[in-house]
């Protein structure tokens, strides 16, 4: 028997659809052996619930991805695979204070995560991170155009 199936007198909740869409993950998960795991489908809603601006500039890309309400310590910037750059964190529910509670929830808590294949110019030594106002700036600078190789010159002997 599904929530769905429940008489609730007309009580509708978000967690009673959640409580059921997870349910129905498992029991999708015991049908068959493809399924993805659930760290994977996790990922996959964080990744989906993380936008992002990306610009190119002459001398650099730059990745702009709105951090509301987050401290620096609670933001990850890494390079992995030496060309993967992963952004991630999490957002936590601020603590109830006696007397108080919700009326309506709505912010997005969780955790967050992005990933973006860097060209191949990018220097991933040269990457700089800057939340301000709850938008995280990375910066990720270019190489510098290889330089034209110089004809060689090979000296002619007399034979």
């Amino acid at each position: 028997m599904d929530f769905k199936d429940m008489d609730f007198r007309g009580f509708v909740s978000p967690l009673l659809d959640t409580v059921q869409n997870i349910i129905d993950l498992h029991e999708d998960a015991e049908k068959t052996p493809n399924t993805p795991s659930r760290a994977y489908v996790r990922d996959a809603k964080a990744m989906a619930a993380t936008p992002a601006d990306i610009k190119e500039y002459p001398k650099s890309y730059v990745y702009i991805v709105d951090m509301p309400g987050l401290k620096s310590g609670d933001i990850k910037v890494q390079v992995e695979d030496d060309n993967v750059l992963l952004i991630s964190g999490e957002r936590n529910r601020e603590e109830e204070k006696e007397g108080a509670k919700y009326v309506r929830m709505e912010r997005r808590v969780g955790k967050f995560m992005r990933k973006f294949v860097l060209p191949e110019i990018a220097n991933t030594d040269a990457i700089s991170a800057v939340c301000h106002d709850g938008v995280l700036t990375v910066t990720v600078e270019k190489l510098p155009p290889p330089e034209p190789k110089k004809p060689k010159t090979i000296e002619v002997k007399i034979a």
